[in-house]
C-alpha cells in the first residue's frame, strides 16, 4: 500500500486554491458559498461591530460584566481553550475580537491565516463559553475597544500591562485589565511548524 505524501498534498491544495481550481466534491462552489452565507445569517453569536456596540450597551445597562479579548485564533489549540475559559470566568459575557484575514496577514505575514476568517469565527462561536465574536480589520484592536468599551479587557501574561492596547480606554471608563498566563509551548505557529517538520519532507 502506498503512503500518502501529505507534504505534496498540502502544496497541491494550496496551488489549486490560489489558481481558483479547487472545487467541492460536487463541483459546485456556489453551494458552499450559499451555505456559508446562510450560516452567518443564522449564527447569532457572530456580530458586526455596530451590532456588538448596541448589545454591549444593553448588557451593561442590565448589570452584566462584559469581558473582551482579541486575537487571530488561526489554528485553535489547547492554549486558546484554557485562555478563553479563564477569560470567561472574569465576568458574565465573553466577547472575542477576531482579526480578519487581511489583518492577520499584516501581523503574521502573507502566508497566514491558514484558516479563513469565516471558519475561524464559526469555530469560536461553537465554544459554549464564548458569547459573541466580532471581526475587526485593523492590525490592533484599539478602535474596536474604543467602540465597544468592555468592563474587563483580558490579554495574555506575555503582554506587560503598560503595553496592552486599549488599557487606558477600559480603565478610564471604570473597567480593569486582566493578564492571564499562557500555556507553555502551545501556539498556532508551533502546530504549523510541526506539520511541516513531520509531513513536508
Amino acid at each position: 500500500m502506498s503512503t500518502l505524501n501529505y507534504g505534496k498534498l498540502f502544496v497541491s491544495l494550496g496551488e489549486r486554491k490560489r489558481s481558483g481550481k479547487l472545487q467541492t466534491a460536487s463541483g459546485d462552489d456556489n453551494i458552499c458559498q450559499r451555505n456559508e452565507e446562510n450560516f452567518a445569517m443564522k449564527n447569532k453569536k457572530i456580530r458586526k461591530i455596530d451590532q456588538m456596540k448596541s448589545i454591549i450597551a444593553l448588557l451593561k445597562s442590565r448589570g452584566k460584566k462584559v469581558v473582551f479579548t482579541n486575537g487571530c485564533f488561526d489554528i485553535l489549540h489547547v492554549g486558546h481553550i484554557r485562555y478563553l475559559k479563564k477569560a470567561k470566568k472574569r465576568g458574565d459575557i465573553l466577547v472575542i475580537g477576531l482579526n480578519t484575514d487581511r489583518s492577520v496577514a499584516q501581523i503574521k505575514g502573507e502566508k497566514r491565516p491558514i484558516v479563513p476568517e469565516k471558519e475561524r469565527a464559526e469555530v469560536l462561536s461553537a465554544l459554549e463559553f464564548v458569547d459573541y465574536v466580532v471581526l475587526f480589520d485593523e492590525p490592533n484592536p484599539f478602535r474596536l475597544i474604543e467602540t465597544l468599551k468592555p468592563n474587563i479587557l483580558v490579554k495574555g501574561a506575555d503582554w506587560t500591562k503598560n503595553k496592552i492596547i486599549g488599557r487606558e480606554i477600559v480603565e478610564k471608563t471604570g473597567g480593569r485589565v486582566v493578564r492571564i498566563p499562557l500555556v507553555r509551548g502551545a501556539s498556532s505557529t508551533g502546530v504549523i511548524e510541526k506539520i511541516i517538520r513531520v509531513y513536508c519532507k
